[in-house]
């Protein structure tokens, strides 16, 4: 596991609650618990980018995400 700055942290935390909560656009809020994954299990899939500067990737809603040390985010 990385360590990740604030910015990053926050960044993670909007993604896990718009592709694993929210299920992206799909609107389907209301999900038995049992079946989501937790976040601190979510937050543990993060890996470092290679060469990255800091960047970090986690894989979320069937594409890969990196999140810059500013907590800007692209695919």
């Amino acid at each position: 596991m990385m360590t990740l700055t604030k910015a990053q942290r926050a960044a993670v935390k909007r993604i896990y609650d718009r592709h694993i909560i929210g299920h992206g656009n799909t609107g389907a809020r209301f999900i038995l618990t049992s079946d989501l994954q937790s976040y601190r299990h979510f937050r543990r899939t993060v890996t470092p980018l290679l060469a990255g500067g800091g960047c970090a990737m986690v894989q979320a809603g069937g594409m890969w995400i990196g999140i810059e040390t500013d907590g800007h985010t692209h695919t």
